[in-house]
């Protein structure tokens, strides 16, 4: 399975600890819906939490 990451929408983020600026090591995505508005699956959200840059984006994205 490939999540496509330019069609998803991050919707929340967690374990966002403010001292760890910025790298923010700990933080992944929780929730996260495609294009068309689903909920992306456990496997789905595993998948998109590997790629540590994405993460450490959507974290910036998120929090500003």
């Amino acid at each position: 399975m490939v999540v496509d990451k330019n069609k998803i929408k991050v919707t929340s983020i967690e374990d966002i600890d403010y001292k760890d600026y910025p790298d923010f090591c700990n933080a992944f995505i929780a929730s996260a819906t495609d294009v068309n508005g689903r909920e992306l699956s456990d496997n789905e959200l595993d998948e998109i939490n590997q790629d540590s840059q994405f993460v450490h984006e959507q974290v910036h994205e998120y929090i500003h």
